[in-house]
């Protein structure tokens, strides 16, 4: 590994500035006044939410000549903190809920379903979880729809029937859209089916192509070119008043081969470890019975500068989570680990594919975790 001195970490600001704030704010301007509304977003009665999947605040600003219509927007816009781990399970937990990740209890990319003795992966899932169990919040799209305001979540065909999608956009009428043109056509259409509307739309190929070719890479360059194309076009296209707000779950990092930790080669990251869980910027790390303090300490004397490692306990009482909720605590490892600079904490054997990814994320890092808040208000 590269030496890199390591920073404190961009804890996120749960109940002021984070995507769960921004959630329960959209509901607030849309006169649910019962929903609070940090941002203090204005009043209105058609909203359109463009998550593009990937987008964190810091690449944005990075690349003004790739897109200019977004950064138009940045100008007058803020980031917002994603929430830890700043994957996308979470984040859509979070933005779906309107709740921190401790509440929600999406905690990660892959946790552990207590008592089992196995992992949940929250992208694929498992049948034997059932989502609104695993997930037990209403959903922002629920509450809208008790409000009477239309509620409508646009994403592709493959994603509707998800557990991901059960337990974080329940209650949404789910309008599917396989294309950029169709995902603007059919947000637009969904906003003039009734007013007040709430409609999300959701991107996901800018995140898919940085971890291919990384964050850097001309392909990532050239899909941001589309996707800043995609929020003009849906910009032009919803109804005159509606506001329509871009943000993203995450950033991303790039990481070189000489900055991956391999679990699966070091014996004293592997010892006492009953299950690894999250992603190579994010870890749970579950351990065998009385072996926490032992494997903590290896952990701590492994990674050293290069991440984050802190117990259980001290994840939850530093708010790394937000609050925690008792029936939550359980799924957090009783070791986590959020790396620091450019590391990533891989496993070769045991998770081939998600190790040699050229784009990361989860940590708290700013470049993963500061999003975009940007706002547009169509005529």
């Amino acid at each position: 590994m590269t030496d890199e001195p390591r920073t404190l970490p961009a804890l996120p600001a749960y109940g002021e500035g984070t995507l769960a704030d921004l959630a329960t704010s959209l509901l607030g301007s849309l006169g649910m006044s019962a929903e609070p509304n940090p941002l203090g977003l204005p009043e209105t009665s058609r909203v359109c939410l463009l998550i593009v999947d990937g987008l964190g605040w810091e690449l944005l600003r990075a690349h003004p000549a790739a897109a200019p219509f977004l950064s138009e927007l940045a100008v007058n816009g803020r980031p917002l903190h994603a929430g830890f781990p700043s994957t996308t399970v979470t984040s859509l937990a979070s933005l779906g809920t309107g709740r921190p990740p401790g509440v929600h209890g999406m905690l990660g990319y892959q946790v552990a379903v207590p008592g089992t003795g196995r992992l949940l992966n929250g992208l694929r899932w498992d049948d034997r979880v059932d989502p609104e169990t695993w997930q037990p919040e209403p959903t922002v799209y629920e509450r809208a729809a008790a409000a009477g305001i239309g509620a409508y979540y646009v994403a592709s065909r493959a994603f509707r029937r998800s557990g991901l999608t059960l337990a974080t956009a329940r209650g949404a009428d789910y309008w599917s859209a396989d294309s950029m043109g169709a995902l603007v056509a059919q947000a637009a259409t969904a906003l003039r089916e009734t007013e007040p509307a709430l409609a999300t739309v959701y991107h996901g190929d800018l995140d898919a192509t940085g971890h291919v070719f990384g964050s850097g890479s001309d392909a990532w360059y050239h899909q941001l070119v589309h996707v800043d194309k995609l929020a003009e076009q849906l910009a032009s296209a919803v109804p005159p008043g509606t506001l329509l707000y871009v943000t993203a779950d995450h950033g991303m990092v790039d990481i070189s081969p000489a900055n991956r930790v391999d679990v699966d080669a070091i014996m004293d990251l592997r010892k006492g470890v009953a299950l690894l869980g999250g992603e190579p910027r994010a870890r749970h790390v579950y351990t065998d019975p009385g072996a926490a303090d032992d494997v903590l300490a290896a952990w701590r004397d492994v990674l050293g500068e290069h991440a984050w490692v802190v117990s259980r306990d001290e994840a939850i009482g530093e708010g790394w989570f937000g609050p925690v909720e008792p029936a939550m605590a359980a799924r957090i490892g009783d070791v986590v680990a959020a790396a620091a600079g450019g590391t990533a904490i891989v496993a070769m054997q045991a998770e081939p594919r998600e190790s040699v990814l050229a784009g990361m994320h989860g940590s708290l890092t700013t470049a993963e975790q500061l999003v975009p808040m940007l706002v547009h208000a169509a005529m």
